[in-house]
């Protein structure tokens, strides 16, 4: 007899599931679900084409690996550095002895020097110079090898004293001779490059 009525929009809207609801919400479109959303994050990888496309990446990827070695080697970084310089007792060597001068540094830049005079004085000095010839051979030379063996040594047992103070639990073989050895370098030779100028200031950062 009456005519059930019809429900209004209010009880339309109140009947809708949540999932719809949800999907509506937010920005207005359905959620991505998360496989979709991972795959679009993923990058392409770029396989090589043939043989030779991969040689050059394999190439190109050693180049950079070389350039960021040799970047940490200079910077004195641990990581690149050769296993003799490794560990802070070597550490502390460096920078024991470039923050001082010591008479077995200029022996290279003597010996050189020394050498190219004995090679030159007799083709032109005669008799003279025959007898510094003499001189230098006899007395200089031996005088100078003298000079830096001591040299070498006072260095060896400094560094190794203080290491064993600064670090009684590490193994100190082969510092001092590690120490003796970078003494008799000349300093723009060194490697790893020295941190510290003569004096003990550190060695201002290039521009």
């Amino acid at each position: 007899m009456f005519r059930r009525r019809a429900q209004s929009p209010a009880d339309d809207s109140s009947s809708a599931s949540p999932d719809s609801m949800a999907k509506v919400a937010g920005k207005g479109r359905p959620t991505p679900k998360r496989r979709e959303a991972e795959g679009r994050r993923r990058q392409p990888v770029t396989a090589p084409n043939n043989r030779k496309e991969a040689y050059k990446q394999a190439r190109e990827r050693q180049a950079a690996e070389r350039v960021r070695a040799r970047e940490g080697m200079l910077r004195g970084d641990e990581r690149y550095l050769p296993v003799r310089d490794r560990g802070p007792a070597r550490k502390l060597a460096r920078d024991w002895v470039d923050s001082r001068r010591t008479v077995s540094q200029y022996f290279l830049p003597v010996s050189l020097l020394l050498l190219v005079v004995l090679w030159v004085v007799p083709l032109f000095g005669g008799q003279t110079g025959m007898l510094l010839y003499s001189y230098a051979i006899t007395f200089l030379w031996p005088l100078m090898i003298v000079v830096v063996v001591a040299s070498s040594i006072w260095v060896s047992q400094r560094v190794k004293k203080e290491a064993s103070a600064k670090f009684p639990g590490e193994s100190l073989k082969g510092v001092g001779f590690y120490a003796a050895m970078r003494a008799m370098q000349i300093r723009r030779l060194r490697f790893p490059p020295p941190t510290l100028l003569p004096g003990g200031e550190p060695v201002p950062p290039k521009k």
